[in-house]
């Protein structure tokens, strides 16, 4: 097995969902291949068309996720998925230069420099020391926050060829420590269903990350399935009190919302978006939240 980077854009060309499957060529197989059972890293290049944003992309990677199997595209010739399992988005994106020097010591030329041509590659396969210092670097801040020494992140076992490795680094406490910065962060620390925007007396957010596609049912810890909440919105969301439709608006199970919270909820019914629209909720976690949890009609 090996570790990889894959590159994906918010807009992608391909039919990614990152949190789920990798769309790609054959001509990427044989590299996929020797990444099944193992972690990837996620890294967003520039945007061709720099029209769609002013930074051109962000030039960073995101996130980390593990390779479970691939499978032909049925609907497209001599292209594939890679089913990914374990999604975890970093705490903080990771520029793909640190102090000057690439990350990726694929992307050097011998004499340091850059080259340009090795970017044109949407799958590159990474040395496990490199694999390292980027989850390191991008998981930070949650493995401090979670009480962990940061030298024991990358600390692993595997008992069986395939199987999930055993981290500090993707543990739950650091999972959900990752989930919650990046949550909070993009609602700016303000419930999405109320507007309010709570900090205690020591500066501590009471806003809290909710999964939109519960953990238990194999939620991935992605922006795109989590949504800040204060926590009496919380608990009625994750019991299926309040859900949320496609376009924003804030469904209730009415018979069970009682009226002091009716008059908390945002007055023109729709949730706050977050300030970049990529972490925007997606519909397929807000579908399975409709369909699943959801007790209204």
């Amino acid at each position: 097995m090996a570790n990889a980077v894959f590159t994906t854009k918010p807009d992608p060309a391909y039919d990614d969902a990152p949190e789920e499957k990798y769309h790609f060529p054959k001509q990427y197989l044989k590299r996929v291949e020797q990444v099944v059972g193992d972690w990837i890293i996620y890294y967003e290049p520039r945007r061709p068309d720099r029209s769609l944003s002013s930074t051109g992309g962000r030039q960073t990677y995101f996130a980390m996720a593990r390779v479970v199997r691939i499978e032909p595209d049925p609907a497209r010739a001599d292209h594939y998925y890679a089913y990914m399992a374990d999604y975890l988005e970093f705490a903080q994106p990771i520029p793909f230069k640190q102090n000057g020097r690439l990350l990726e010591s694929f992307l050097r030329n011998p004499d340091g420099s850059t080259n340009p041509g090795a970017f044109i590659n949407a799958v590159r396969l990474l040395p496990r020391q490199e694999f390292e210092v980027i989850c390191r670097l991008g998981m930070a801040p949650a493995i401090t926050e979670a009480g962990f020494d940061e030298e024991l992140a990358i600390a692993e076992t595997q008992d069986t060829y395939g199987g999930p490795r055993q981290t500090v680094l993707t543990s739950r406490p650091v999972r959900d420590a990752a989930f919650a910065r990046i949550v909070r962060g993009v609602y700016d620390r303000t419930c999405a269903m109320t507007g309010l925007q709570l900090i205690n007396g020591g500066g501590r957010c009471e806003i809290e990350a909710a999964h939109i596609k519960p953990v238990e049912d194999n939620g991935p810890d992605s922006p795109r399935n989590g949504i800040a909440l204060s926590r009496t919105v919380h608990w009625m969301f994750d019991r299926g009190i309040l859900s949320i439709a496609d376009d924003g608006s804030i469904l209730m199970a009415k018979r069970l919302v009682p009226d002091p919270v009716r008059r908390m909820l945002n007055p023109d019914g729709q949730i706050l978006r977050p300030h970049d629209p990529a972490f925007a909720p997606h519909r397929v976690f807000l579908r399975y939240h409709r369909e699943h949890r959801f007790k209204g009609e």
